[in-house]
């Protein structure tokens, strides 16, 4: 204690008044921010080589898991791995409505008495999808021989092609393009554009996805929290796929619920179709890769059209059969299929 009345009491360097959270120094701040990235680097990797994985010859991607596309990387570096055919196409291929011991790629291996097909199929994908889909999360299709479905009905409306402005329902939307080109039809904002392009970027925001879809019914944490209150979701979290089979309608759909006979469909022309674009972006990305491709157009009900329409599906089948001699693609046109006693 000291008399001097001039000599303050206080600490000589006072630290400023401030709340509990720790403050790093910046270099703290530099070695916690690359702790982050590592973790964020390395963690989707680990999780993965932890995740038992051995698809059999009939395996596609579940039903449930359909934007699952941290599950489609994999799958697809499994497959690239290996020597077989890939099949590449929308649920015509995956195999819609349909057991997994019934679709194209099962019927083709029992054909050519060994599993040399492989179902990379994804339900819902239409070409301008499928492009990103591959162009993104199919980097390991290389070298390979592949059989590409093209299927026209995406070209049957402004619609399915996705030319028509406004609000139209999308499979798919984080495969579109998020910049360029320009989807009418796609209506996303600025910033969810910018998250799927983070997403692309980032594995940690993509495996964070594949949490969602696996183990949190594809809701996010606050939407499942709210709805299993009881439920600790740590104990949902595992390095584990579905064991479950894919999720299937019930029934199989019959001609009566594809719509009545004699539809009018207002096909797009080919020059001016952004499917088409998406095909042919598609092909260059796969070709790029070395990959070596055929392609099955079809099939499709002609029976439901009336015959104006008929007549416009089969003109655009012709100019599609020009573009892809011009494309230099070999291809095969599924035979229309003929109704009991019809002609």
């Amino acid at each position: 204690m000291t008399d001097d009345p001039h000599r303050s009491s206080q600490p000589a360097s006072p630290e400023p008044f401030s709340s509990n959270p720790i403050r790093l120094s910046v270099r703290e701040w530099l070695i916690a921010l690359g702790v982050v990235a590592i973790i964020a680097i390395t963690l989707p990797g680990i999780w993965w080589a932890l995740t038992p994985f051995a698809p059999d010859a009939d395996y596609r991607v579940p039903y449930d898991q359909s934007e699952d596309y941290w599950l489609y990387r994999h799958f697809a570096r499994t497959a690239g791995a290996g020597e077989g055919v890939l099949l590449i196409g929308d649920s015509v291929i995956w195999g819609q409505y349909v057991a997994r011991d019934q679709t194209l790629s099962h019927h083709l291996n029992g054909l050519a008495g060994a599993d040399r097909f492989v179902n990379l199929g994804l339900d819902g994908t239409h070409p301008i999808a499928l492009e990103g889909l591959i162009r993104h999360y199919g980097r390991a299709i290389r070298d390979r021989d592949v059989i590409l479905h093209l299927n026209l009905l995406w070209l049957s409306s402004p619609q399915t092609d996705l030319s028509a402005e406004g609000e139209v329902r999308l499979n798919h939307p984080r495969l579109l393009p998020q910049v360029s080109p320009r989807i009418p039809s796609y209506t996303e904002s600025v910033s969810g554009r910018i998250s799927v392009v983070l997403e692309r970027q980032v594995r940690l925001f993509e495996w964070a996805r594949h949490l969602r879809s696996t183990g949190f019914d594809n809701t996010n944490l606050q939407v499942w929290t709210a709805e299993h209150p009881y439920e600790n979701p740590l104990g949902r979290i595992a390095a584990r796929l579905p064991d479950r089979d894919e999720h299937q309608e019930p029934g199989v759909r019959s001609a009566a619920g594809r719509g009545e006979a004699g539809q009018s469909l207002p096909w797009v022309d080919r020059e001016s179709s952004l499917q088409w674009m998406g095909f042919e972006r598609l092909v260059e990305v796969l070709r790029n890769r070395g990959n070596r491709i055929y392609v099955i157009i079809g099939p499709l009900n002609e029976h439901m059209l009336d015959q104006g329409s008929r007549d416009e599906y089969r003109r655009l089948l012709a100019d599609i059969g020009t573009a892809l001699v011009e494309l230099d693609l070999d291809y095969s046109l599924l035979p229309l299929l003929h109704c009991a006693g019809g002609s």
